[in-house]
């Protein structure tokens, strides 16, 4: 384990070096860079210490910080805690009015117990749905009740792609419909058809809720299958289940259903309308797919509590030597939330968290300590970033993409559990002007950014 954790370190700081050193000439590999390292470079290898990467795990992972849930008060210990290690690192305040932290106005949505969820077959009864067995879903709309009674219409995987010639939509009206798709993205071992095996943003939940609400639907359904999602139900149902977190409302279309259901209510619900949900998934694999409108309607009564709060993301600067070139940065992130804890659980109610992502928080640290003591400092700035509410859709990630214009990143390295570390030196999606944040990647201003600024997410020279 320890030389893994050296050796995962060491990669990133040879991507990071060569970034942050490099002059606007072609990039040469990484292989021919890592050569060519000065002594002070080597030095920093040298400085690696994976007892406190440990360290660092051991007490965000701890049962005092509850599971760094957010809004609760063991992600706010968990902000408070890293600031401090930047602040113990000389490393510059990034965030508000001098300060490392960089405020994300939230609400907090739970589904009350009078929340009712039923599929309507054009003829017979209606079937009630459990919640947490069979659904899980939430009102993005952030209302304390809204009530749905819509039409579903299956959009296939509900993607649409101008630059793969891919669209489930075809043109169809879907205003005040509830959209019933897949998960994931069409399958394909083409890296010139939605990146291949890898996955796009076009892929995650997050960007089929909000194509949907972009759309003019009303709700969203998910089927769920565990090859497809890469997780089993358990793990949508204990990320649906208590309170989930949004961004504050800033004018953009939101859902009054954001749903999933289980792969065999889905097989239920077609087989109702006289149809097959195996043919229906085989159908969405071609780019001749057209939505198909269901003989069943989704009757809804979402009851929520609504919590307004507001959590951090911590960013801390340290400052290029370049004059030229220090108004550029290469960027290192984390998220640092996780699911916190179930009051209503009896026995052991606390996801810690370790894993996912006290490493990543681990090793993001340990690169801001090293590059702190390096002899030879960087040319260009190096932004370290912990984010909040990735969890609950990379939301952190989201709101620091909210650019001022006029800066420029070279290169970004993300660390979300210890054997899916991502690679540095990436760009932005070009998919998706979020797809920076659906890998983690977070693009900021070289200036401290003020909370509620906007922007674009794409790279920019000044």
């Amino acid at each position: 384990m320890r030389d893994r954790v050296c050796l995962l370190v060491a990669i990133i700081l040879i991507c990071g070096i060569c970034l942050a050193q490099q002059s606007h000439q072609p990039m040469r590999s990484s292989a021919a860079a890592s050569a060519h390292l000065s002594p002070a470079a080597i030095a920093a290898f040298q400085r690696v210490d994976p007892e406190r990467i440990r360290a660092h795990v051991r007490f965000l992972s701890d049962d005092l910080l509850e599971g760094r849930g957010t809004g609760q008060r063991g992600g706010d210990i968990a902000a408070q805690y890293i600031a401090t290690q930047f602040a113990l690192y000389g490393l510059k305040p990034a965030g508000d009015n001098g300060t490392y932290m960089q405020k994300v106005p939230m609400v907090g949505i739970t589904p009350q117990p009078a929340t009712t969820f039923a599929f309507v077959p054009a003829k017979g009864g209606a079937n009630d749905l459990k919640v947490l067995d069979q659904y899980v879903a939430y009102d993005q709309t952030q209302q304390s009740q809204s009530d749905v009674n819509a039409e579903i219409v299956y959009v296939g995987y509900g993607i649409e792609a101008p630059e793969y010639n891919w669209d489930d939509y075809k043109l169809a009206d879907v205003k005040g419909k509830v959209l019933l798709m897949l998960v994931n993205e069409p399958s394909s071992d083409d890296a010139k058809f939605f990146k291949g095996k890898a996955l796009t943003y076009y892929g995650r939940w997050t960007y089929k809720y909000e194509q949907a609400a972009r759309k003019g639907a009303v709700g969203a359904i998910l089927i769920h299958r565990t090859d497809m999602a890469s997780y089993p139900w358990e793990v949508v149902r204990n990320s649906n289940s208590g309170e989930k977190s949004f961004l504050k409302l800033d004018g953009t279309p939101k859902l009054k259903v954001a749903s999933w259901i289980q792969l065999d209510v889905a097989k239920q619900l077609a087989a109702n309308s006289g149809m097959d949900l195996d043919k229906m998934m085989a159908d969405a694999q071609s780019r001749d797919f057209r939505p198909i409108a269901l003989s069943a309607k989704l009757k809804a009564h979402m009851v929520s509590k609504v919590r307004p709060f507001e959590s951090n993301n911590v960013i801390a600067m340290l400052p290029g030597a370049d004059r030229k070139l220090k108004d550029e940065a290469v960027i290192y992130t984390a998220h640092y939330d996780h699911l916190g804890m179930r009051p209503d659980m009896s026995g052991d109610n606390i996801y810690n968290g370790a894993n996912d992502n006290a490493t990543g928080c681990g090793i993001l640290l340990e690169l801001a300590n090293v590059f702190s003591l390096a002899t030879q400092k960087s040319r260009r700035s190096i932004l370290f970033t912990a984010v909040t509410a990735e969890e609950q859709g990379l939301l952190g990630s989201r709101s620091s993409t909210r650019l001022s214009r006029g800066s420029r990143s070279v290169g970004i390295g993300a660390h979300d559990v210890l054997s899916h570390s991502a690679g540095v030196g990436q760009g932005v999606s070009p998919e998706h002007p979020s797809g920076c944040a659906s890998r983690g990647w977070t693009l900021l201003p070289l200036r401290p950014l003020q909370s509620g600024t906007r922007g674009d997410p794409r790279i920019l020279r000044k």
